[in-house]
């Protein structure tokens, strides 16, 4: 898994195998745990991410400046919609990406959530 965060913008790329998406997206809807990001990029590369269980309303994608850590809170309905976009995104077989973004009215994710951008495992852009 890779966690590469955009200085100008401020979003973070996400780029992991099929395996690695499924196993955040369990943690995600179960509301724990931890994983570590590979360095193979260029770019402000980040630590992991970690989850959390919170009471919401909605799911937060906060960074932490300090761990340089990814860090995804919310209540259980939110966090299993994350789950599910990002079990989306793992079942893929093509290529393709996911632009995670809030904006008022979103349906599960908080205001002030970080931009995330999840990349299919068979690369960033479709292939058909």
């Amino acid at each position: 898994m890779r966690l590469v965060r955009d200085p100008v913008f401020g979003e973070v790329d996400l780029t992991a195998s099929a395996e690695e998406l499924s196993r955040l997206a369990g943690a995600v809807a179960d509301g724990e745990g931890v994983f570590g990001s590979s360095a193979l990029s260029s770019g402000e590369v980040l630590a992991g991410v970690e989850v959390r269980k919170s009471s919401g309303p909605g799911v937060l994608i906060d960074l932490d400046p300090e761990r340089q850590v990814l860090v995804i809170s919310g209540d259980p309905a939110g966090r299993e919609a994350l789950a599910d976009d990002l079990r989306g995104m793992a079942s893929t077989e093509d290529g393709g990406h996911l632009h995670i973004d809030y904006f008022p009215g979103h349906f599960y994710l908080a205001e002030g959530s970080v931009s995330l951008v999840v990349s299919s495992p068979h690369g960033g852009m479709p292939t058909r």
